[in-house]
């Protein structure tokens, strides 16, 4: 299915995936289209950190990092959107909700210094997509290969919930990211909202919806979404979402890029 680019907005230059195209191109050009995709996934990240466009989330996410938290009271919050951050050249996407008040709202980087990103940044370690088990800032040495984190909403919301009106103005940010992410196949939905997400953004006129599960899949053009539970504290602290589990479906993700890239040159052949 043909991902559609998000024209610029406030003033911002657009963001087009440009003649990154999926499979175009011989070997020797590879080194330059990821040269390419780097640098516009990183404008892209600059136009989202100056995005205002919700105004209550704007409040709660810069309120909060003036009060802060006692543990963290010696820290500068980042207080701002949240870009999305990993290996540009990524064939396996991850979905989640929103940053942490406390955590991504704080270091500025997604699904880091929380006890969600805890638990998933040990789970893509196990899984071989994380040079290391942690992320506490965003100069810690983590290194993403393969894979890509971003989120349906960019900035906290209060009690975690944004509401619809914040949802569809934060769309534009990722229906100009999945076009940048040129080699990505599978797109891992930690959640049933970041479900609803990926199909707003790749098939908003299907009817019925698959539902959203642990370990469903369903298939959109060149690219699977493929469902598992979030790793929030609520579902990894009861059981509802085990680091098996988690594992079993960055396992399965790497599966199913691996039988795209496999059925892609089946085809050009």
């Amino acid at each position: 299915m043909t991902r559609a680019r998000e024209p610029a907005a406030n003033g911002a230059a657009p963001h087009a995936a440009g003649g990154v195209m999926r499979g175009a191109g011989p070997a020797a050009n590879a080194a330059p289209a990821r040269a390419t995709r780097a640098a516009e996934l990183a404008a892209l990240e600059a136009a989202i950190h100056e995005c205002r466009r919700c105004p209550r989330l704007v409040a709660w996410r810069e309120q909060v990092a003036r009060e802060k938290r006692a543990a963290f009271r010696d820290e500068t919050y980042w207080g701002r959107p949240i870009g999305g951050f990993g290996d540009p050249a990524a064939r396996v996407v991850l979905l989640g909700l929103a940053p942490a008040a406390h955590g991504a709202n704080r270091t500025g980087r997604v699904f880091t210094g929380d006890r969600s990103g805890d638990f998933l940044f040990a789970a893509l370690h196990r899984t071989g997509y994380a040079n290391q088990p942690f992320a506490v800032s965003r100069d810690d040495g983590l290194e993403l290969s393969d894979c890509w984190i971003t989120a349906s909403v960019r900035c906290a919301p209060p009690a975690n919930k944004p509401l619809p009106s914040e949802r569809d103005n934060c769309a534009r940010w990722l229906r100009a990211e999945l076009p940048l992410l040129a080699r990505a196949r599978v797109v891992v939905c930690l959640g049933a909202f970041a479900w609803e997400s990926g199909f707003r953004q790749l098939a908003a006129a299907l009817r019925p919806r698959p539902r959203f599960g642990h370990g469903a899949e369903a298939r959109l053009g060149d690219l699977t979404l493929l469902g598992c539970f979030h790793p929030s504290q609520q579902n990894t602290f009861t059981g509802k979402l085990t680091a098996a589990m988690l594992d079993a479906v960055l396992e399965r993700a790497r599966e199913l890029a691996a039988q795209a890239r496999s059925a892609s040159t089946t085809s050009a052949e």
